[in-house]
């Protein structure tokens, strides 16, 4: 259980830092995976910025996280995604945004795995 646990929070780490590398190297393709075009001018330098840096930082975390077996590491990107999930929500409620229901399977069913990979792998922090 535990070989499949690491596994099942591998994967979405990788994922996370290839998607992150995207934003680095071909932000265009990157933005275009995920349903968005590409701004221009300082929106573009945010855009990238942040959003790779989101993508990063989470896969980094995630990578942490097995490695270290540190409670902390696995609560972190689990926080990150929930909010994801919850601003989503909002733009859709308040902003007139589609409402991405598989990406916020996506985020709410990675987050579940990090909180429960953090009672099942991890030593409190």
């Amino acid at each position: 259980m535990k070989t499949l646990l690491r596994i099942l929070i591998a994967l979405p780490a990788i994922l996370f830092l290839v998607t992150g590398l995207r934003w680095s190297l071909d932000p265009s393709s990157a933005a275009a995976a995920l349903g968005m075009s590409l701004m221009d001018g300082v929106g573009r330098s945010s855009q990238i910025g942040d959003v790779g840096a989101l993508f990063l930082s989470m896969g980094i975390m995630m990578l942490v996280a097995l490695i270290t077996s540190r409670r902390s590491w696995f609560h972190a990107p689990a926080l990150m995604l929930v909010l994801v999930a919850i601003l989503r929500v909002i733009a859709w409620l308040a902003h007139d945004a589609a409402l991405a229901l598989d990406m916020i399977m996506v985020e709410l069913v990675v987050a579940g795995l990090l909180l429960l990979a953090s009672s099942r792998l991890s030593q409190a922090d």
